[in-house]
This record gives C-alpha cells, structure tokens and sequence, in this order.
C-alpha cells in the first residue's frame, strides 16, 4: 500500500487529470490517502499533482491516532480500534499496509486532512528530489512534517 499526498490545487489541471484525483479520493491540497498496489498506474497518471510512496507501519499507527476521523468528525482512539476490529493499532497499521484489512472495516475516512509541511515544500512546481511532487523513498519524513 502506498501513501499519497496532493501537492497542487486545482488551478490548470486537464479535465482527465482531475478525474483521477478525485476517484482516488485526492480533492483538495494536503490530503492523504492510502492506495492499494494496484492502483499505482493512477498516481503515475497524475504524477506532477501528488507526492506518494511507501509508508511505514510506525507512521502510519501515528497517522491513524492523530489524524484518522470517525463519521461525524470524532477522533480514532485505541479503544475504538480495539472493540471494532478486535486487534490493537499496530496491528491493525501492519495488516493495512499488506491489504489484509481495509479502513472500511474500522469505519474510519478514507481521507486523512494534513497541514502543510512544517519547513515547507522545495518547490510544488519540479519533481523529487529537488521538489515536492513525484515519487519518494523517505515518504515517512514528509508525512511526519504534515501530521
């Protein structure tokens, strides 16, 4: 599973272009969402609109606790992982990340709404590594800056 982030807004963005970053759930700048292997063909479609990559199971435990969301706007705690999936948070992180279980099954968003990056993005307008956008390997860096 691969986490991504959108980068760029709305402004000039070809109609088939926003199409996808709205099927994988990205439509609005700072958001994240998890996408199964499968679907990686649609992050290298929009490639220049989003940054993506592997995320770790530490990460991703974090991310659910902080900024994971119930219907109705209500934080994700332990507890409610614990009695609707009947696993602990590092585990639940762990068997998401190999597709074994889905953010569907705990009832939790899809979308995870980030702040922009403490220290900022390089550049929205160049590819990793001099900037923002494209694929990374250190995809835990830049999520922890925007938890």
């Amino acid at each position: 599973m691969k986490a991504a982030v959108r980068i760029r807004g709305k402004v000039h963005v070809r109609g088939e272009n926003e199409a996808t970053l709205r099927l994988l759930g990205l439509t609005r700048v700072n958001h994240l969402v998890l996408v199964k292997e499968e679907n990686v063909g649609m992050l290298k479609k929009v490639n220049p609109y989003v940054a993506w990559g592997d995320i770790s199971p530490e990460t991703l435990k974090e991310l659910i606790l902080r900024r994971g969301r119930l219907p109705g706007n209500k934080k994700v705690t332990e507890e409610y992982i614990k009695e609707k999936t009947g696993m602990s948070v590092d585990e639940f992180a762990k068997k998401l990340l190999k597709e074994e279980v889905s953010l569907e099954d705990a009832g939790i968003k899809k979308v995870f709404r980030l702040r922009p990056p403490s220290g900022g993005h390089r550049s929205i307008k160049k590819p990793y590594p001099k900037g923002a956008w494209g694929f990374r390997p250190d995809m835990d860096d830049l999520v922890r800056r925007m938890m």
